[in-house]
C-alpha cells in the first residue's frame, strides 16, 4: 500500500468505533462519555481528511488512491473488491461530511441533552457518518450502493427517532417508500452497468475508452436509471416530497442528514459518474431541466411557508436543484462547489432554526416570532450570516457558487439561465423574510419572548464556526477566468483531473454582465422584504387575499402530496385492503384456522383414551393381550 492507501479505511473506522462505544456500552458509560466518544470519532476522521487534503494540495494530478482490503464477491465472471478510492473528488466530500458532521455532534450534545435515548441518537448519528463516508469512498458501483442504501436505513432511523408522535413516524415511513421507487430505478442501472461493461469497478467503467466504445443508447439508459435514484436521495421532482416532512425529526438530523450530506448523495454520484453522463447529451439535459425547475418550483413554495423548519426544507430542495443544474449543465465541479457551500450555510440555518426552537420551547411558527434579535444576539448574527449566502449576497459564499452555476447555465440555454435567475431572486426574497420576522419588529407573542433566551455554547459556538464558513466559503473558488488568473479557482483546479473543465463559448464582457445582474438581485429582494414584512407590515396578508387562487395554491403546495395521496397512496390502500379480506382472511387465514380446527377435533377425540384411571389402562392391556392371542390362534 502507498503513503495514503490506509486511510480510506481509517476514516471509515473512527465513525465505527463510535457505533460500537456508544451502541453497545452507551447506557453503561453515561452521558459525558457518549458526549466525546460521538463528536470525538468523527473530529478523528476530519484530522485524517486534512492530512489527506496536505497530500492532495502538493500533489494534485497525482493523488489518486486505490486501497483494496479483500476480494468482497466472487462468483463466476462477477467479482467485487473490498476497494476504497481517495481522490480529489472524494477527498473533497469526506471533508464536508466529517466536518460539518463534527460541529453538527458537536452541537447535538446541547440540543439533545435531555432526550432519554441519548446513546441511540449519537449511536445512529456515527452510523450515519460511517455510511456516508462509505459512500463517498467506494471504489466500485456495489460498495456505492451499499454506502447509498445505508445512508436511507439512518434516515429513516432518525426521521422517526421520536417515534411515539405520529407524525415523526409516519414521515419516517413517508422517507422510506418515496425512496425505494428510487433506489429501484438506482439498483436497475448498476445492473446495467455490469451487463453493459462486464465490472462494477470505477477503474473499469469510469474510462473515456470504454464508454466511447459502448452504445449510445445504453449510456443514456443506465444514465437515466443511475438519476432516477439520484431524484429520490436527492428530493427532485417529482420525488421531492419526502424531504419537508423528514423535517419531523431532531433538528440536527435535519441539519446532518438533510441539508449538508445524505441529500447530496445525488449530486456526488452525478459528479463521479461524469463520463457516462457527460456521454449521454439527453440525460444531461435531463437533469439540467429537473433541476432548475425543482429549483424554482421548491422556491415558489418556501415564500409562503410559517413552519421554519418547512421553509428551510424547501428551501434545500431548491438548493439541490441548483446543483443538479450545475452538473447537468457539464459544470461538475460547480455543482460540488455549491454542495460544499451550501453544506456551511444550510447546516447554518438548521442550527440556528434549532437554536430558536430551544428558546421558544419548540415553537417553529414564525408568525408568533418577532423580536428576537434582543434576546438571542449570537443566533440572530450567525443566522444573518447563513440568510445573506443563501440569497447570494455578494462576496459571500454562496454568491460565488451560485453564480458559477447561473453562468453554464446560461451557456447551454438562455432559458435555463432566465429560470434559474427568477429562482435566486426568490431565494433572496424567502431568506431576508425569514430576517425581518423571526428576529426583526415586535415580539408577536410576548410569552414566547418573555421565555426566549440564547442558547448554551455548546449550541452558539458550532453556529459561529459555521457562520464565517458561510461568510469566507466562496475563497475556495473565486472566478478567477473573469481576471485572467486561473489558479484563483482552487476547487475547480483540485477537481480538474477528476471531473475535467465544462466547455464554456461566452465571452468574459457577458460573464461580468450576468455577474453584476445576479449581485443586484439581493438587494432588491433585501428592499422588498423589508417593505412587505417590516415592523407591523400587513401588506403580505393584503397580496394573500388579492391573490388569493396563487397564494392557496402555494401554501398547499401546488396539492401534489393530495395528488399522490388520491391517485398513488389511498388506491394501494383500497388494493391491500381488498387482498387483506379477500385473501388473507378468506383463503390463507380460512386454511390456516382449518387445519388447525381439524387437528384440534382428532385430538380431542383421541385424548379421551388417556384416562387417568388405572383399571382402565390394565383392561386395555388385558384385551390387547387377549387379541393378539386369539390372532396367533386362529392364523
Amino acid at each position: 500500500m502507498g503513503s495514503f492507501d490506509l486511510l480510506p479505511w481509517l476514516l471509515l473506522l473512527c465513525p465505527l468505533v463510535g457505533v460500537i462505544i456508544n451502541g453497545f456500552l452507551g447506557k453503561r458509560l453515561g452521558r459525558k462519555v457518549v458526549s466525546l466518544a460521538g463528536p470525538g470519532v468523527v473530529l478523528l476522521s476530519f484530522l485524517l481528511t486534512l492530512i489527506a487534503l496536505l497530500g492532495l494540495i502538493q500533489s494534485p494530478d497525482e493523488f489518486e488512491s486505490h486501497s483494496r482490503l479483500f476480494t468482497w464477491i466472487a462468483v463466476s465472471d462477477f467479482e467485487v473488491e473490498a476497494s476504497l478510492l481517495l481522490d480529489p473528488l472524494s477527498l473533497v466530500m469526506a471533508l464536508v461530511v466529517s466536518g460539518v458532521g463534527f460541529l453538527i455532534h458537536v452541537y447535538s450534545t446541547g440540543y439533545m441533552a435531555e432526550d432519554e435515548r441519548f446513546a441511540r441518537f449519537f449511536t445512529l448519528l456515527n452510523l450515519f457518518v460511517f455510511s456516508m463516508l462509505t459512500l463517498v469512498l467506494a471504489d466500485n458501483f456495489l460498495l456505492l450502493y451499499v454506502g447509498w442504501e445505508l445512508v436511507g436505513f439512518c434516515s429513516y432511523m432518525l426521521i422517526g427517532f421520536w417515534f411515539e408522535k405520529p407524525s415523526a413516524a409516519d414521515a419516517g415511513k413517508k422517507a422510506f417508500l418515496v425512496n425505494r421507487v428510487g433506489d429501484f430505478g438506482f439498483a436497475l442501472g448498476v445492473f446495467l452497468v455490469f451487463v453493459t461493461f462486464g465490472s462494477l469497478a470505477f477503474a473499469d467503467v469510469l474510462n473515456a475508452d470504454v464508454v466511447a466504445a459502448a452504445a449510445p443508447g445504453t449510456i443514456t439508459v443506465i444514465t437515466l436509471l443511475l438519476f432516477v435514484g439520484a431524484v429520490g436521495k436527492s428530493a427532485q421532482i417529482p420525488l421531492y416530497v419526502w424531504l419537508p416532512d423528514a423535517m419531523e425529526g431532531p433538528t440536527p438530523v435535519s441539519a446532518l442528514i438533510h441539508a449538508a450530506t445524505m441529500v447530496t448523495a445525488g449530486v456526488y454520484m452525478i459528479a463521479r459518474t461524469n463520463l457516462l453522463f457527460g456521454a449521454s447529451e439527453t440525460a444531461s439535459s435531463v437533469v439540467a431541466w429537473i433541476g432548475v425547475l425543482t429549483a424554482f418550483f421548491a422556491a415558489t413554495i418556501a415564500l409562503v411557508q410559517t413552519d421554519l423548519k418547512r421553509v428551510l426544507a424547501y428551501s434545500t430542495v431548491s438548493q439541490l436543484g441548483y446543483m443538479m443544474l450545475g452538473v447537468g449543465t457539464g459544470g461538475y465541479a460547480a455543482g460540488i462547489f455549491h454542495l460544499t457551500t451550501h453544506a456551511f450555510f444550510k447546516a447554518l440555518l438548521f442550527l440556528a432554526a434549532g437554536s430558536v426552537m430551544h428558546a421558544l420551547a419548540g415553537e417553529l411558527n414564525i408568525l408568533k416570532m418577532g423580536g428576537l434579535r434582543q434576546k438571542m444576539p449570537t443566533t440572530y448574527r450567525t443566522f444573518l450570516w447563513g440568510a445573506m449566502a443563501l440569497a447570494g449576497f455578494p462576496l459571500l459564499s454562496g454568491f460565488f457558487s451560485k453564480d458559477e452555476i447561473l453562468w453554464l447555465a446560461a451557456n447551454k440555454s438562455w432559458l435555463l439561465w432566465g429560470v434559474g435567475i427568477v429562482t435566486a431572486f426568490l431565494t433572496a426574497l424567502y431568506a431576508f423574510r425569514m430576517i425581518f420576522v423571526i428576529f426583526l419588529g415586535h415580539p408577536r407573542d410576548k410569552k414566547l419572548f418573555d421565555h426566549a433566551h440564547e442558547s448554551p455554547r455548546t449550541m452558539t459556538v458550532p453556529l459561529v464556526v459555521l457562520g464565517v464558513l458561510a461568510v469566507v466559503g466562496g475563497l475556495l473558488n473565486l472566478p478567477g477566468e473573469l481576471i485572467g488568473a486561473q489558479r484563483l479557482g482552487l476547487m475547480n483546479n483540485l477537481l480538474e483531473h477528476t471531473l475535467g473543465h465544462p466547455k464554456v463559448h461566452g465571452e468574459r464582457w457577458l460573464q461580468w454582465v450576468l455577474l453584476g445582474t445576479s449581485s443586484l438581485l439581493p438587494p432588491i429582494a433585501l428592499l422588498l422584504a423589508q417593505n412587505l414584512w417590516g415592523i407591523r407590515s400587513d401588506r403580505p396578508q393584503q397580496l394573500s387575499q388579492r391573490f388569493a387562487r396563487l397564494y392557496n395554491l402555494l401554501v398547499n403546495k401546488y396539492y401534489v402530496d393530495d395528488l399522490y395521496m388520491a391517485v398513488i397512496v389511498n388506491p394501494l390502500r383500497r388494493l391491500a385492503d381488498f387482498f387483506a379480506e379477500s385473501m388473507d382472511r378468506q383463503v390463507i387465514d380460512k386454511a390456516v384456522n382449518g387445519v388447525a380446527s381439524l387437528l384440534s377435533r382428532v385430538s380431542e377425540g383421541t385424548r379421551r383414551l388417556q384416562t387417568g384411571y388405572i383399571r382402565n389402562y390394565s383392561l386395555s392391556i388385558v384385551l390387547g393381550v387377549v387379541i393378539i392371542i386369539g390372532y396367533l390362534i386362529l392364523r
